[in-house]
């Protein structure tokens, strides 16, 4: 076995989950195991030696939390992250304090998975141990470079403005980037050509969730603690602050911060010196920021929701992406890209595209942006039946009729919706119907996050009406 490689144990009792994670992680460079059952993950264990656990803490026959003690009793040296569909923060606390890595609640991104296992105090070593050999590259930094060209794709003006000032930003290794733009338009896409693009390449870049961490953890995940600080703190822990050292920490949704921890953050990127939970020792830590939001960070500093210091602070270069509605040109080339990559993904023959899809898709409002049009061709792909795709596939004609009463509009705000809005009022509504208004999944076929499709129902003041 490879000994330059992490080797994980995914123990869930859905199969396509871990074969699923499994590929993933396989392609990203580490040695992996699947176990559906408690009885096999605990024999894998006996058997191999694993320095990564990822555990669904919901077990059919058993309790995550008992299957989470026994392991760190008979292995301590292994780290365990959490994965769960339920956000019970009790049993996530639980299971921290019982020597748990990581938590992350299903579904959830594989880069999120990536990014956990990057902050793994083993990752750390190993990845220390390549930059004495003078490979520094991380074991995953290599195939993401090689992604993003095929990610962010467009040939119109604006997007190709906004690639040139990524590269410009590049240039500038220490300098604090803004990225602003609507749900789903590349903006982590955009910081990770930063980041590969310039000196810090070669070091950790750490994507974060702003919105995604409890208020209860967010100091520990931030600054890192020492041994001992609370209940739990079973061993030091390094931060985002300090293991983005000579690296980049990507700030996702960057308005969802708290205000208490905006004034920490900012004393963090002027000092560039942080100090763990529990410790009084300072570290230095040379990180650069980007962050980003779909927010207009302007309005939120007058209602005293976002802080102007930091503002100032972050967006010294700012870069802004428009929605996909605004540069249709882009949706012929990103069809034709996504088309391919999923044809072959799925071992199906390459179908064409007739220029009368592209026409009905350019009339599309997409509300999801770039993620929806890449969701949507991932399904037309499973769908097609032929050797062209046809418009059946793309499930436009239900996105697009009239809603039923079941969300329940109140009536309109005083000032009236454009033609544009309505049109993206009418996608959510009918959406929402197509998936039984569970808001999940109707974010996940709009290619938006929950929280967005939340903030857009709100901003078209949407209420779902229940019956009993």
């Amino acid at each position: 076995m490879d000994k330059d490689k992490i080797r994980v144990l995914i123990l869930d009792d859905e199969k396509h989950f871990t074969e699923e994670l499994a590929e993933f992680l396989e392609l990203s460079g580490h040695q992996v195991h699947e176990a559906n059952t408690v009885a096999d993950g605990m024999a894998i264990l006996a058997k191999q030696p694993i320095d990564l656990m990822i555990l669904d803490i919901r077990l059919p026959g058993a309790d995550g939390l008992d299957v989470l003690k026994k392991v760190k009793a008979d292995h301590q040296m292994l780290e365990v992250i959490i994965v769960s569909g339920h956000g019970d923060m009790e049993t996530v606390i639980k299971a921290m304090r019982l020597g748990a890595f990581d938590y992350l609640r299903k579904p959830f991104r594989h880069i999120d998975i990536q990014i956990a296992i990057e902050r793994s105090q083993k990752f750390l070593d190993l990845q220390q141990k390549l930059k004495t050999a003078e490979e520094k590259n991380s074991l995953i930094s290599k195939s993401m470079e090689e992604k993003i060209s095929r990610q962010f794709i467009g040939v119109s003006a604006v997007i190709q403005r906004v690639l040139e000032q990524a590269m410009m930003a590049a240039q500038y290794p220490d300098t604090s980037v803004l990225i602003t733009g609507d749900s789903g338009t590349g903006k982590e896409n955009i910081a990770r050509i930063i980041h590969y693009g310039s000196k810090r390449k070669e070091n950790l870049f750490c994507a974060v969730n702003s919105s995604a961490i409890t208020d209860s953890l967010l100091e520990s995940e931030f600054f890192g603690h020492k041994k001992g600080s609370f209940t739990g703190a079973i061993a030091d822990k390094k931060g985002f602050f300090e293991i983005s050292d000579d690296g980049t920490l990507f700030l996702d949704e960057i308005a969802d911060m708290p205000l208490n921890l905006q004034a920490k953050l900012l004393r963090a990127i002027e000092e560039k010196v942080i100090t763990r939970v529990g410790d009084t020792s300072p570290i230095k830590t040379n990180f650069r920021i980007i962050a980003a939001t779909n927010y207009n960070l302007d309005s939120m500093v007058q209602e005293k929701k976002f802080r102007l210091d930091l503002l100032h602070r972050l967006n010294t270069l700012q870069i802004h992406i428009p929605p996909l509605r605004e540069r249709t040109e882009d949706i012929r080339p990103m069809v034709d890209s996504f088309v391919t990559e999923f044809a072959n993904k799925m071992n199906k023959p390459v179908p064409s595209v007739p220029e009368s899809i592209i026409n009905e898709l350019k009339r599309y409002p997409f509300p999801g942006n770039v993620r929806e049009l890449r969701n949507m061709i991932e399904r037309s792909i499973i769908f097609c039946k032929g050797n062209h795709l046809v418009i059946e596939d793309f499930n436009l004609n239900l996105r697009s009729a009239a809603p039923s009463a079941a969300p329940v509009p109140p009536p309109l705000p005083s000032a009236p919706l454009n033609d544009l809005q309505k049109s993206e009022k009418e996608v959510i509504m009918s959406t929402l119907k197509e998936c039984g208004f569970n808001q999940t999944e109707a974010a996940a076929q709009m290619g938006i996050s929950r929280d967005s499709l939340i903030r857009k129902m709100k901003k078209y003041q949407i209420i779902i009406s229940r019956t009993e």
